[in-house]
C-alpha cells in the first residue's frame, strides 16, 4: 500500500521507522510545513530521494499515494485528516482523533460523507497483554470496578510541556481508552480533578484524579501523575479489576494474572494484535483491504475523547459531568462549524450522538 505521511518531527520519525519496517506498505511521500524537516524525515526513513511537499493533495496526486497517516500534533489533526478524507483516502491518525470532541464528530461524519476510513492510532490498545487483562476480567462474573494507577515523570520539552491539561489530554486517553475495551462497556459520567505540583515542569495540570460511572453501574478509577519521580509505575499504569468472583491485576509490563477465591484464573489465549503503532499499522492496512471496521475506526474512538473532554470540564466546574450532555453539546458545535454542504447532511441526521457513534462501533 502506497502511503503519504503528514508529519516528520518526533513522533512522524518514530512513525518513519514503524512503515520502512513494514512489508505491506511504502513510504511514496512525506508532507510537513518545514521542508527541512521533510527532507530529514526522508534521510531517516533511509532513503533521501522519498518526495517531499507542504500540500497533501498536491503530492498524494503526483505519487499516486493510496492511504494518508496523519502524524501531527493535535491542533492539525482535523484540517489534514479531512484534506484527506475529502481527496478520496483513507486516513490513519495519531490520537486524539482531533483537539475537541466536536471536531472528531466532524471527521466521524465526514468519513460516512466520503465512504472513507479514518482509523485513529490509540496505540497502546495493540498489547498482547492487555487483550489477556480483558480475558481474565471477562472471567471475574459481575464486574464492579476497575482501576488505573499511573506515576510517570517524562521530560518532554516541545509542546507537551506547554500544553493546557497535559496529563489529561495527551496521555490518560491511552488509560480512559483501555478501560473502555476492557470493561466492554462505555461511560456514563465523571468527576475528576486535576493539579499541577509545585514541582512541576509542565505549564498545564499534570497530575489528576478522576472517577467515571460506567454502564451498568461500574465505577473505572483513574489516579494519574506525569511529574512523579520515583517508584515510577509502567507507561501502561497498574491495573486492578474487582468482580464478584475474584480479582485481576496487570502491572501494564508483564502478563495479567487473576485470583478467583484463591484459584489462579485461566482464561483461553486471545489471537496477537500486535505491539502499538507496528500493530495499529498492520489494523489499517488489512482494514483497508479487506473494508472490515478496525478496533480504532473514528466512531468507536470519540467516546475515548469525549471522556477527556468531560474530565477536564469535570476539573473546571468542580461538578460531576453526563458524557451525552458533552456529546450533545459538541454535535450542536459542530454542526455550527462545518462548512461542507454533505458532512453537515451526515450530522443533522444523527438523532442520537451516542447512538450514531455505535452504529460504526467493530464487534469485540
Amino acid at each position: 500500500m502506497r502511503v503519504l505521511q503528514v508529519g516528520a518531527g518526533g513522533m512522524g520519525r518514530a512513525w518513519l521507522g514503524t512503515v520502512a519496517a513494514d512489508p505491506d506498505v511504502e513510504l511514496v511521500g512525506i508532507v510537513d510545513l518545514d521542508l527541512d524537516v521533510a527532507r530529514a524525515g526522508a534521510a531517516h526513513a533511509g532513503d533521501p530521494s522519498i518526495p517531499v511537499g507542504t500540500d497533501l493533495t498536491v503530492l498524494a496526486a503526483e505519487t499516486g499515494a493510496q492511504a494518508v497517516l496523519d502524524i501531527t500534533v493535535p491542533v492539525a489533526h482535523h484540517p489534514v485528516t479531512l484534506q484527506a478524507l475529502h481527496a478520496g483516502l483513507p486516513v490513519l491518525g495519531e490520537k486524539p482523533a482531533a483537539q475537541t470532541v466536536a471536531e472528531a464528530l466532524s471527521l466521524a461524519a465526514a468519513a460516512e460523507a466520503t465512504g472513507k476510513l479514518f482509523m485513529v492510532s490509540q496505540s497502546r490498545r495493540y498489547n498482547d497483554q492487555l487483550v489477556a487483562f480483558r480475558q481474565h476480567v471477562r472471567g471475574l462474573g459481575a464486574i464492579g470496578g476497575l482501576s488505573t494507577r499511573f506515576a510517570k515523570a517524562p521530560h518532554f520539552g516541545g509542546f507537551r510541556e506547554q500544553m493546557d491539561d497535559v496529563l489529561l489530554l495527551d496521555m490518560a486517553i491511552h488509560a480512559f481508552d483501555s478501560a473502555r475495551y476492557v470493561l466492554e462497556r462505555d461511560p456514563v459520567s465523571v468527576y475528576c480533578e486535576s493539579w499541577n505540583p509545585s514541582w512541576s515542569w509542565y505549564r498545564g495540570d499534570a497530575a489528576a484524579a478522576a472517577v467515571f460511572a460506567f454502564e451498568d453501574d461500574v465505577r473505572y478509577v483513574y489516579d494519574g501523575s506525569w511529574c512523579a519521580p520515583g517508584a515510577e509505575t509502567s507507561w501502561n499504569g497498574d491495573w486492578r479489576a474487582s468482580g464478584a468472583a475474584g480479582t485481576a491485576l496487570w502491572d501494564g509490563d508483564h502478563d495479567p494474572s487473576s485470583d478467583l477465591d484463591g484459584t489462579a484464573g485461566a482464561p483461553s489465549p486471545a489471537p496477537s494484535v500486535g505491539y502499538e503503532i507496528a500493530g495499529a499499522l498492520t489494523s489499517f492496512v488489512h482494514a483497508v483491504r479487506s473494508g472490515e471496521t478496525p478496533d480504532g475506526e473514528v466512531h468507536g474512538n470519540v467516546m475515548s475523547l469525549a471522556m477527556v473532554e468531560a474530565a477536564i470540564a469535570s476539573t473546571r466546574t468542580g461538578q460531576r459531568i453526563v458524557i451525552d450532555e458533552v456529546l450533545e453539546r459538541a454535535h450542536t458545535e459542530a454542526l455550527a462549524a462545518e462548512r461542507h454542504d454533505a458532512v453537515r447532511d451526515r450530522l443533522a441526521a444523527w438523532s442520537s450522538v451516542r447512538e450514531a457513534l455505535r452504529a460504526s462501533v467493530p464487534a469485540s
